[in-house]
């Protein structure tokens, strides 16, 4: 009997393996919202199919000695656990399959590392686990200079999955085996063989070929940055979650920046904003965010593909006002596209070091812990992980119809205590905020929300 194919961990699986907490479970969390039902054993059997098409999915960690130079994973032909299942549907079935999306990781000793939960019937998206979360007045903007004072359209849910016709699939995945982006893949291709259509990735768009150079007045990245205020942390430990949509910001015709300098602009004043409501003095802003460079289509490589990049801001660049806006978004656009440009390793030249194979791995992860620990001052403030237009259609045939929704969720461990992730489908923003109960409380998520919907609104602004 031939043994099984071992691959060894790579720097970012190896990282993170490291540093795993069963208190706060480094998961990423999908859930797609279809129109219509599914049939039970031909959505089991396409994406079990769907596993076989892309067989590095199919892994799980193979077991060694603490003396061991590496962690490797082991490649399966079959699936060791069923990892499709359909919850018992009922009126608090879709906040469950959140809970569990968020408290249970899939194991790393059996093979896939991932479960797709099917939730029938789910009725109204909540904005939350909790779903009586209230929100707060509508934010001042800037530091006092203007007070925008339109509605909060965030707070009331729009009216999807309204009838109980509807299906929402969910997708647990263990953060340090795969990410977002890769089982994103997986379901498109689960999508495609069910339905029989095709679930192509749409052509990415055009951007400027040449990167501009960094700005001059680029704050350094060896900076400490400001560390998100503290709200109502919670007594349970784990990750708090709220979803909404979101409309997508407009955009005049030929600006120089796109929806995602957009994000990034908002991700900053809605924190900025925040830690000056609680107190904090103005600290410089640093956002991680994720870079994805993989092809979309069926060649896509399997497994945490994205590397990190992190975008730092000024408190004195940050807008006072709206004629200030245009202007610190041309900027915030010439930043990302130059640091997005720049050839750097996933996680970074020090990463490579720690995980080099010369010493046990044992020694290697309590070294990695303790660097963890006295670097967390300089960790980033937030990560923002837009994950863009769902590139695919996701439909799944007439019964079930194309998706209309798509959340995703990172991680959100200290000492960042809270990540944003954004995804556009069917021409919406559909917005993830996830957080350590450690730092906040369902009623914080509730106004960062808005916070977060109102500076969006701010980016609108006409050049």
């Amino acid at each position: 009997m031939t043994p099984p194919t071992r691959i060894p961990f790579p720097v970012v699986d190896e990282i993170s393996r490291h540093c795993l907490q069963e208190e706060e479970p480094e998961t990423v969390h999908i859930e797609v919202h279809l129109p219509g039902r599914l049939d039970q054993s031909r959505l089991r059997k396409a994406f079990l199919e769907a596993l076989h098409r892309h067989p590095r999915i199919l892994m799980r960690e193979a077991p060694g000695g603490w003396y061991r130079r590496r962690y490797e994973w082991e490649l399966t032909e079959e699936p060791d656990v069923a990892v499709v299942s359909f919850p018992e549907p009922g009126r608090n079935a879709l906040r469950d399959a959140r809970t569990r999306a968020l408290t249970e990781a899939p194991p790393l000793s059996l093979s896939p590392p991932i479960r797709l939960e099917v939730v029938e019937g789910a009725g109204p998206v909540e904005g939350s686990e909790a779903t009586d979360l209230v929100g707060q007045h509508p934010p001042a903007w800037g530091r006092g200079a203007v007070t925008y004072a339109a509605p909060p359209r965030g707070r009331d849910q729009p009216p999807l999955s309204r009838t109980q016709n509807t299906t929402v699939l969910f997708l647990t995945i263990n953060h340090t085996a795969l990410d977002g982006p890769a089982c994103l893949r997986i379901i498109a291709t689960t999508a495609e063989i069910y339905g029989g259509k095709d679930n192509a990735p749409a052509s990415a768009p055009t951007r400027a070929q040449d990167p501009p150079a960094p700005p001059d007045n680029t704050p350094s990245n060896w900076t400490r940055p400001a560390r998100v205020a503290p709200g109502a942390p919670e007594k349970s430990p784990g990750n708090g979650l709220l979803v909404t949509e979101l409309p997508l910001p407009h955009r005049p015709k030929g600006s120089p920046y796109t929806v995602n300098d957009q994000l990034m602009v908002t991700t900053a004043l809605t924190i900025a904003h925040w830690n000056r409501e609680h107190g904090e003095a103005p600290r410089p802003l640093r956002i991680t965010m994720p870079v994805d460079d993989r092809p979309r289509d069926t060649t896509m490589p399997i497994g945490n593909g994205t590397r990190l990049v992190e975008v730092p801001f000024a408190p004195a660049e940050l807008p006072t006002d709206e004629d200030d806006m245009p202007e610190f978004l041309r900027r915030t656009a010439d930043r990302t596209r130059a640091l997005k440009s720049l050839p750097r390793p996933q996680l970074g030249h020090g990463a490579s070091l720690l995980t080099a194979p010369v010493t046990p791995v044992a020694w290697r992860a309590t070294l990695t812990r303790g660097l963890r620990r006295a670097a967390a001052p300089w960790t980033s403030t937030t990560l923002l992980s837009n994950i863009g237009r769902v590139p695919y259609p996701l439909d799944f045939g007439e019964e079930a119809g194309r998706a209309h929704a798509v959340w995703f969720s990172a991680p959100a461990r200290m000492p960042r205590g809270l990540t944003v992730t954004t995804a556009s489908t069917a021409g919406r923003l559909h917005l993830a905020l996830r957080w350590s109960r450690a730092l906040l409380s369902h009623g914080d998520g509730a106004h960062l929300r808005d916070l977060f919907e109102h500076y969006l609104h701010a980016t609108e602004v006409a050049p």
